[in-house]
C-alpha cells in the first residue's frame, strides 16, 4: 500500500480528487447534496476504517440528520456557510454534542455531552456535518495514535507505520479519503507531524488564533492550538476562515484578521527569501531525511528563492523548557489518579509523564521554561529579520513502525519529533508541506514558519510549495 497513485483510484468517486471549496459549492448549487456526501464518507469510514483504525465512534443515524437538514435549508434558499454539507472528522479531544468525549482514555465517561467545543461550534455554524470522532493517544499525549482504548492507527501509505499522533486518527482519515475535512490539536507537532507523515500539508496557527475556549481551561495551556485539516492547505485556509477570531471565554484568543486567509491564496508566488535551518543547531537528521529536503531547498534555489543558510539558530534542544510544562501540565490534568485503582488503566507512557511532572518539575523549572521561551524567541526574531520565513525539515527521523520509535540513520530514537516542539514554546505559526518521498515510499515533509500574526505568509508559502512540489496530487491507494 505505500504505491504512489493520482489517478487510479477504489470508488468512482473519492473525497482526495476534489477540494473542499469544490465539494462545499456542488451542495450549494444543489449540484451534490449533503446527504450524498455524509453517506459517501459513512461508506468509505465502514470499508478502510477496519484497517486503518481511525475513529472512535461514527453516529450514521446523527450524520445523516445533520446532512439532511443542510440539504432543506438549502432547498428553502437559506444561506449554510462556506463549508456545505462537508463531512468532518472531530479529533476526540474535542466535544461534539450528542457524542462522549472519551480522550483515548479507558477512564473517560460514556455520557455524551450537551454541547459542541468552540471550534466545532463554528465548523458546524459554516455547514459541516459532523460523522464521528477520530482516535488520538491518552489526552494527546505522545507522536503516536495508539491507546489502551482505541488500539492503534496505522498509516495509509504503509499500515505497519503510525500515523502520528496526537491528531494521527484525523490524519489517517484525510490521507485514506474517508472525509475531506477533520480536526486536529497540536501542543508539541500534533498537526504538523502526522500531516508529514500521512504526506499532506497541515498548519499549527498563531497561538491564540484559534480559541482554546469553553468550560474548562485548555489540557495543554496556552501553547496548544486547535484547528482544521484538509489534504491542501487552501481547504485548511478556507475552514480557518470559520474557526479564528476571539471567544469570551479565552482572554487570550486574538482579535479576527481584517480579511480572509483563503482569499489571500489568489495566487500563490513563492517567497523571494528564506531562511534554511536543516538541523537548527541541535538535532541530529536522518541521511535520507535531510537529502529529501535538501533537494526540495535545492528546487526553490532553482525556482529563484534566495537560500540563506543559518544552522546555528537554536544552538540548544528546547525540548527541555517544553517537557517541563508539558509533564505539570500532565501532572494537572491526571496526577490525582496516582494510588488509585483506575492508575493501571492510564498508558505507562502517560503516567511517566504523569510522574515527572509531580515529582520532578519545581516552580522554579516552570519560571526557567518561561524564561527560555523569551531566549529562544529572540533567537527567531533575528533570522526573521534576514528572511520572511524560516524552513526545517518538519521530522528527523524516519516514521516510525507501529509501536516503536522513529529511526535516525538507523537507530530508534525519540529525538525524531524534534523539529516541532520549539514553535509550540514560541507560539509561532507553522506549517508542513510535503517534499518528497524516501526510498521506502514514505512521504518527507517540509516545514515553513513565520514570526507570530504572520500565518498568511506561511499559508501563502505552503501553497506555492504544494504547486513546486506536486503535493495535495498524489495519495495512496487504499
Amino acid at each position: 500500500m505505500s504505491d504512489r497513485a493520482s489517478n487510479e483510484r477504489s470508488s468512482p468517486f473519492d473525497f482526495r480528487d476534489h477540494t473542499v471549496f469544490e465539494l462545499a459549492a456542488d451542495v450549494r448549487a444543489r449540484r451534490r447534496s449533503a446527504r450524498e456526501l455524509t453517506q459517501h464518507a459513512l461508506d468509505r469510514v465502514a470499508a478502510l476504517d477496519p484497517v486503518y483504525n481511525a475513529f472512535v465512534i461514527v453516529d450514521a443515524d446523527l450524520a445523516l440528520a445533520a446532512a439532511a437538514g443542510i440539504d432543506e435549508r438549502i432547498a428553502a434558499g437559506d444561506r449554510v456557510g462556506p463549508l456545505a454539507g462537508i463531512p468532518l472528522g472531530v479529533k476526540d479531544l474535542e466535544d461534539v454534542a450528542g457524542y462522549p468525549t472519551r480522550y483515548g482514555s479507558k477512564l473517560s465517561s460514556l455520557d455524551p455531552v450537551d454541547e459542541d467545543s468552540v471550534v466545532v461550534s463554528r465548523l458546524v455554524a459554516a455547514g459541516c456535518v459532523v460523522i464521528g470522532k477520530t482516535t488520538t493517544p491518552e489526552y494527546g499525549h505522545k507522536g503516536a495514535t495508539e491507546s489502551l482504548l482505541t488500539g492503534i492507527t496505522r498509516n495509509p501509505w504503509n499500515p505497519d507505520h503510525t500515523a502520528g499522533g496526537s491528531s494521527g486518527g484525523s490524519a489517517a482519515a484525510l490521507a485514506a479519503g474517508m472525509v475531506p475535512l477533520a480536526t486536529g490539536s497540536d501542543g508539541g507537532g500534533s498537526i504538523r507531524l502526522p500531516a508529514a507523515i500521512c504526506g499532506f500539508s497541515g498548519i499549527k496557527t498563531t497561538q491564540g488564533r484559534v480559541p482554546n475556549g469553553g468550560p474548562n481551561p485548555p489540557g495543554s495551556a496556552h501553547f496548544s492550538v486547535k484547528g482544521p485539516m484538509a489534504l491542501r492547505i487552501a481547504d485548511s485556509a478556507l475552514a480557518l476562515d470559520s474557526c479564528i477570531g476571539p471567544h469570551p471565554s479565552d482572554p487570550f484568543s486574538l482579535p479576527h484578521p481584517s480579511s480572509s486567509w483563503f482569499g489571500a491564496l489568489g495566487v500563490n508566488r513563492l517567497p523571494s527569501s528564506v531562511v534554511w535551518s536543516p538541523t537548527m543547531g541541535f538535532a541530529e537528521v536522518d541521511r535520507e531525511i535531510a537529502g529529501g529536503c535538501g533537494r526540495a531547498i535545492d528546487q526553490l534555489s532553482d525556482l529563484g528563492v534566495e537560500i540563506i543558510e543559518i544552522d546555528d539558530l537554536w544552538p540548544t534542544d528546547p525540548l527541555q523548557p517544553w517537557w517541563n510544562l508539558w509533564a505539570a501540565l500532565r501532572a494537572r490534568t491526571q496526577g490525582h489518579l496516582r494510588g488509585t485503582a483506575q492508575w493501571e488503566d492510564i498508558d505507562p507512557s502517560l503516567r511517566f509523564q504523569i510522574e515527572w511532572g509531580l515529582d520532578r518539575v519545581t516552580a522554579g523549572d516552570i519560571v526557567a521554561s518561561l524564561d527560555a521561551i523569551h531566549h529562544y524567541s529572540l533567537r527567531l526574531s533575528r533570522a526573521f529579520e534576514q528572511a520572511p520565513l524560516l524552513l526545517t525539515p518538519t521530522a528527523a527521523g524516519q516514521i516510525p513502525l507501529v509501536g516503536q520509535d522513529g529511526v535516525v540513520n538507523g537507530t530508534p530514537t525519540r529525538g525524531w519529533v524534534k523539529f516541532s516542539y520549539g514553535f509550540n514554546l514560541t507560539r509561532n505559526p507553522a506549517g508542513t508541506v510535503n517534499c518528497g518521498f524516501t526510498s521506502a515510499g514514505m512521504p518527507v515533509g517540509l516545514q515553513v514558519a513565520s514570526r507570530q500574526l504572520e500565518d498568511v505568509l506561511v499559508i501563502q508559502a505552503l501553497a506555492a510549495m504544494e504547486d513546486v512540489f506536486e503535493a495535495g496530487r498524489v495519495f495512496p491507494v487504499v
